[in-house]
């Protein structure tokens, strides 16, 4: 929504500003000039990473309509869900979680959480790793690199998205001036002509300039940088199962084992330890709130 919210005002306030100059709106509708910038854009794209990050490049606006999706509340669900297998290990034995981890989108506890089930690569993290604890034989220290091999790599992935919004914006501004050249070529074939023609040709090939910059600086930069926070927020969601991991493993106790995944979580979205004590105890729910009054 802030994405949508922030083009809205860089355009608003060009567009305003133009028109209250004298400027009509007529003047800078150079759709071929969008054709030329565009076609150079995504072509270029798909050179350096295929058709699949020509797509990327187009769908961003769409990704990033839908923001940071890693909020207090899915952090919540996420210790109460390692939580709760956890539980389960405790009491049970490890091979009392076998079932939940090596068919963990048919778990009875997973389906509870829609949005951790949702996320695949940290519910396959979650539970590939799992696998390796139930079978023993692996240290701790070796489990904790393990997973980080794995952060690093999913981590890389969720950055190639930045990688090609940025290489765009950066060649924006030179795609710009591909359009302003090949314009002033067209305004010598005219010379000699009517002058409201040659300015207008003139007007026309700056335009592409113009078209080039603002969306470098105005949309593909700050695109970039939001895909990047959004990476950085999924790296943070996953880290956070590692630390939870890696103290069972050590033999922690569960909720020493999600708090150990709390004070991993960013300080803007991290639950205080009572909303962490009562979410996995189930106090927060209504029903439970009113079986306590009661």
């Amino acid at each position: 929504m802030f994405v949508l919210i922030g083009l809205c005002i860089v355009f608003g306030s060009i567009l305003f500003g133009y028109t209250a100059s004298g400027g009509k709106i007529a003047a800078i509708m150079q759709f071929k000039e969008f054709i030329i910038i565009g076609g150079c854009a995504f072509g270029s794209t798909i050179v350096s990473s295929g058709l699949k990050g020509g797509i990327g490049m187009l769908m961003a606006p769409l990704i990033l309509l839908k923001g940071n999706p890693y909020t207090k509340d899915k952090y919540l669900e996420l210790l109460r869900a390692m939580y709760e297998l956890f539980i389960i290990g405790r009491k049970g034995g490890l091979i009392a979680m076998e079932k939940h981890i090596e068919e963990p989108r048919e778990s009875e506890i997973f389906k509870k959480f829609p949005f951790f089930m949702s996320q695949h690569h940290a519910l396959s993290l979650f539970a590939d790793t799992m696998k390796i604890v139930v079978m023993g034989g692996v240290s701790v220290f070796d489990l904790g690199e393990m997973m980080d091999m794995d952060l690093e790599v999913q981590h890389e992935e969720s950055l190639k998205l930045y990688g090609i919004l940025t290489t765009v914006a950066d060649s924006m501004p030179g795609f710009g001036i591909v359009a302003a050249v090949l314009g002033v070529v067209i305004t010598m074939a005219a010379i000699g002509g009517p002058p409201e023609v040659i300015g207008e040709k003139v007007g026309a090939a700056l335009v592409g300039t113009f078209i080039g910059i603002l969306l470098a600086y105005g949309v593909y930069a700050p695109m970039a940088k939001a895909v990047e926070a959004i990476a950085k927020a999924e790296s943070a969601y996953m880290a956070c199962i590692k630390c939870a991991i890696v103290a069972f493993a050590r033999g922690d106790s569960p909720l020493i084992c999600v708090e150990f995944s709390r004070r991993n979580i960013e300080p803007g979205v991290r639950p205080g330890f009572a909303e962490l004590e009562d979410n996995c105890k189930g106090r927060n729910k209504p029903e439970a709130q009113q079986a306590e009054a009661a």
